[in-house]
């Protein structure tokens, strides 16, 4: 498959499944619970935006928050994996690529505070920008690389992979004792610190390191503009 039509296929994956509070420091910085056991949410295909496809749009009233990760694309049916099937785990990956898991920090938060759902917080068009798909051949150990993003220029994030509370094939478990995964899917591995608010104007980078040197395939640069949509934040 041509690159371009591989990170095409992003867009056609049946759900994108995040874990939550993944990274110590990440937990800290947000005065976060450590959890037991990894915990997951859902994000809609519709979120994703890919490479040349356009801005991150910022809903009108919303403290827009970035999160670097490392999203893993699914290339065959997990179904009730075992926590200690590394191999398992990772011959269920076809692909990797960068994410940015975009957050309306304050529409989050009260809903955290009130019981709710925060599928909104997550869930707004363009509130997922994405590299184009690296293979898989490019990314020799996901437990050994380092993410990072910039905002116009300057380090806002960067944290190795070898960092994560639950490794992939615990998270990939987990997942699939609960929801199998199909082909296609894309999982979100978690953040490292640094997490923090765009607005319009400003331009987001980021991307992945493998022993020092910058993948192309895993660069994303996008910029943040003002959101046309009727939506403007109100309490719930």
């Amino acid at each position: 498959m041509a690159p371009q039509a591989a990170s095409s296929s992003l867009k056609q994956a049946s759900k994108v499944v995040c874990i939550g509070r993944n990274y110590a420091d990440h937990i800290a910085e947000l005065n976060n619970m450590k959890p037991k056991q990894p915990f997951f949410f859902l994000k809609p295909p519709s979120s994703i935006v890919l490479p040349g496809q356009g801005a991150c749009q910022r809903p009108k009233g919303v403290d827009l928050h970035y999160e670097v990760e490392l999203a893993l694309v699914i290339g065959k049916l997990v179904r009730d994996l075992r926590a200690d099937d590394t191999q398992g785990a990772l011959d269920a990956i076809r692909a990797y690529a960068i994410a940015i898991d975009m957050t309306a920090r304050n529409v989050q938060n009260e809903a955290k505070k009130k019981g709710l759902p925060w599928d909104i917080a997550k869930g707004f068009d363009t509130f997922l920008p994405m590299s184009n798909v690296i293979p898989k051949t490019a990314i020799a150990d996901p437990h050994d690389v380092e993410l990072f993003l910039e905002v116009n220029g300057e380090t806002r994030q960067k944290g190795s992979t070898n960092l994560m509370i639950y490794q992939i094939p615990r998270i990939l478990s987990d997942i699939s004792k609960v929801m199998a995964l199909q082909p296609g899917d894309i999982v979100l591995t978690g953040t490292p610190a640094g997490v923090g608010p765009v607005v319009p104007g400003d331009v987001m980078r980021a991307g992945v390191r493998v022993g020092g040197k910058e993948l192309e395939e895993g660069k994303i640069n996008i910029p943040v503009e003002e959101s046309t949509s009727s939506y403007s934040f109100a309490e719930t």
